[in-house]
């Protein structure tokens, strides 16, 4: 791992633990001017870490968001990935995140958010649960 990967690892581990402080202002230490969100599976971009930090303040909760951060992969000198498991205490998620970064801030991020589903039976032959 180069000094540069270690970096934009090191930056996108603090993206996440300042999402999970839930002080989504201080989000915004890590965000270029220029931040953009994109949603493909809905269609959405977010344009502005204002508007990214309004968002998430404003989204209806049922407690605090917890993030636990399974793996970060950072491969060069502008892009990483990772993906993370998401509670407010009811509501449980999985995000997987694309990260540009420029300048040592994160400009652009794409998400995806995969919903589970019951493994089909044609295969059960061939496969184990994990958990």
């Amino acid at each position: 791992m180069t000094g540069v990967t270690a970096d934009i690892s090191a930056l996108v581990h603090d993206f996440w633990a300042l999402m999970a402080s839930n002080d989504f202002s201080s989000v915004q230490a890590v965000l270029s001017e220029q931040f953009v969100l994109e949603w493909p599976q809905s269609n959405e971009r977010i344009r502005g870490a204002g508007k990214f930090v309004q968002m998430n303040a404003e989204y209806p909760a049922h407690g605090l968001w917890r993030f636990t951060l399974n793996r970060v992969v950072a491969n060069n000198s502008r892009e990483a990935v990772s993906d993370v498991s998401i509670t407010d205490g009811v509501l449980e998620a999985r995000a997987i995140t694309f990260f540009e970064v420029e300048q040592g801030r994160i400009t652009k991020i794409v998400e995806y958010w995969p919903e589970p589903y019951a493994a089909p039976l044609n295969r059960a032959h061939l496969v184990e649960p994990m958990s």
